[in-house]
């Protein structure tokens, strides 16, 4: 058995609850725990830490980072997280489980750069790092041993102390010896935790688990699999593969693996972007299809700017919309050539939202997205849409103009409409 203090660096090869040099509890034990090389960082509650570390007083508040009543959380913190308030919730039932709660509306380039800095430092010890979001990503530490002069696991509990005293928050850490494993194990002792998970001990880990405890299971795998007589994951891997691979195809597969704690997945760094998007939700219910034209227009400027800053284009344009039941609704359309082009989104897409909204349904939300991206070329033709070189000078002049003079050097005149819209209107 091996022991590590997380406050000191202490090491010994017995087996610890406290620390016998500086008495902390924080004290990591593993019988391999010097043999463990895979990681898996998170920041715990990300855009909220940063709001608090930015704004002392909300330090002890309940803090919701989202946007209006009609849209959805994007982070809570954890007094909030103790009113059963979590991402992704709409926010009008956040502010009804936490009335006291304080709503903060997002600042991504605050979250950027704090990624940006996390991620330099993350790069410091390896350089395989996989970023899978803004706040959370995989590092493989084999053979660091020599050039960080520590072990992975100390090499890891010094980045969460230095993390936590250059940033200002806190991040919690697994590792293993994949990436499930990692991941797995990052969510046992949040927030500001350190955990590990062998492969040898994770059947045995996993298998009182409900099924929907493997990530990649969600809710309507799991009601499937729950139907089928699979409860825990355990019924999981007392099935032949065979038997899992019969009924769900290459998900069966995937399933048996997982519940195994079987990943041969690599840590990689040359992962592609698969889609750009953006999407607004609405303070009232639209139906008339001139507004939510114009909320469409938003959006395809919102989504071609990215796909810009990224240098992609898209071969799929992909149309999404929410009702007031939150029902989502998406629809797709590709294109005989790849763009990153507002003008083009918002051509195909506008035919596509008139026909749904002939019912008279009233939406919640738009989205607009680009998917099977390429990088993006320097010319534009397309010989059934021969106007499309025009546009897409046009707009290039545009961005240039708002690039140079910001955003109100050219404003189109959906744009100045939706500018209207926000004004309150004068008695």
């Amino acid at each position: 058995m091996f022991s590590l203090c997380r406050d000191c660096d202490y090491q010994t090869d017995q087996a610890l609850k406290i620390c016998p040099v500086c008495q902390s509890g924080r004290v990591i034990s593993h019988a391999h725990l010097n043999q463990l090389s895979i990681a898996h960082i998170d920041c715990d509650a990300f855009f909220a830490a940063i709001e608090k570390r930015d704004n002392p007083e909300l330090k002890d508040k309940p803090v919701l980072v989202g946007g209006s009543q009609r849209g959805v959380v994007a982070t809570c913190c954890y007094i909030a997280r103790l009113h059963g308030v979590h991402s992704a919730m709409p926010m009008f039932k956040a502010l009804k489980a936490c009335p006291e709660a304080v709503v903060v509306a997002p600042r991504r380039e605050a979250y950027s750069e704090a990624s940006r800095v996390i991620r330099e430092k993350l790069e410091k010890l390896t350089p395989l790092v996989q970023m899978i979001s803004i706040d959370e990503g995989f590092l493989d530490l084999t053979g660091t041993e020599r050039v960080n002069q520590a072990s992975p696991a100390l090499s890891l509990s010094r980045l969460a102390r230095e993390i936590e005293s250059d940033i200002g928050i806190t991040i919690s850490v697994g590792l293993s010896e994949n990436k499930f494993l990692a991941k797995t194990a990052s969510e046992l002792d949040k927030p500001r935790g350190f955990a590990t998970l062998s492969a040898a001990e994770a059947p045995a880990f996993l298998a009182p688990q409900k099924i929907d405890f493997l990530h990649g299971v969600g809710p309507q795998l799991a009601r499937k699999l729950e139907r089928d007589g699979f409860n825990t994951v355990g019924d999981i891997q007392t099935s032949e593969p065979r038997d899992l691979i019969q009924r769900y195809g290459e998900t069966g597969l995937w399933l048996h693996q997982r519940a195994n704690g079987i990943d041969n997945r690599r840590v990689r760094t040359d992962t592609e972007r698969k889609s750009v998007s953006a999407e607004r939700t609405f303070n009232t219910d639209i139906s008339e299809i001139n507004i939510l034209e114009d909320r469409l227009w938003q959006v395809c400027e919102e989504t071609a700017l990215r796909a810009k800053r990224h240098d992609v284009e898209g071969a799929t344009v992909t149309l999404k919309l929410k009702t007031k039941a939150f029902k989502s609704l998406t629809r797709s359309v590709t294109l005989s050539t790849p763009t990153h082009l507002a003008q083009t989104m918002f051509r195909v897409m506008r035919p596509v939202l008139q026909r749904e909204t002939q019912s008279g349904q009233a939406y919640r939300l738009i989205g607009i997205g680009i998917s099977h991206l390429m990088p993006a070329r320097g010319d534009v033709r397309d010989l059934i849409d021969p106007q499309i070189e025009k546009r897409a000078k046009a707009e290039r002049a545009s961005d240039a103009a708002r690039s140079k003079f910001g955003k109100s050097a050219v404003v189109t005149g959906r744009s100045i409409r939706l500018e209207q819209q926000r004004k309150p209107k004068s008695s």
